[in-house]
């Protein structure tokens, strides 16, 4: 494919991602940062996302399994989770630990365990689509193009 289309590709893709609200301004603002002195920053921040996610929804998903659960410990995973998906713009898995917080205060098992659910899928889904981004921007640049900048 040449560089042209991919950057089209590229760019409707992208803005097809605010769009679906999976991503926000919040992610622009983490793009603005990245410079030729640090040609992998998104990736490099978006993946310590990653790792920091999958450890905490490992961590709810045990919490959550206990007999006797443990709401502040809940509810303490699922404001590390909602501050690291705000900070990398991630607008559905913020506003499902958003939903989540409100049932660890109201100690609902059966309603966390939904909202864990739904941050799970979620967080898989902008994982899926941020992946498809990053394999992108690589074959642009591995085309010898550089990466359109989005408005």
């Amino acid at each position: 494919m040449e560089v042209g289309q991919l950057q089209r590709q590229f760019v409707e893709y992208t803005a097809s991602l605010f769009r679906e609200g999976v991503l926000d301004d919040q992610f622009t603002q983490l793009q603005q940062l990245q410079d030729e002195s640090n040609p992998d920053f998104v990736v490099e921040v978006v993946s310590l996302f990653f790792e920091d996610s999958e450890r905490l929804l490992n961590d709810l998903t045990t919490a959550l399994d206990q007999r006797s659960v443990d709401f502040k410990k809940v509810d303490a995973h699922v404001h590390q989770l909602k501050g690291s998906s705000s900070s990398i713009g991630a607008q559905r898995v913020k506003n499902a630990c958003i939903a989540f917080r409100n049932f660890c205060d109201e100690q609902n098992n059966e309603a966390c365990l939904r909202c864990l659910h739904q941050v799970k899928q979620e967080y898989y889904l902008v994982k899926n689509k941020l992946e498809t981004l990053f394999r992108l921007e690589q074959q642009i640049v591995a085309a010898g193009g550089s990466i359109p900048m989005m408005e």
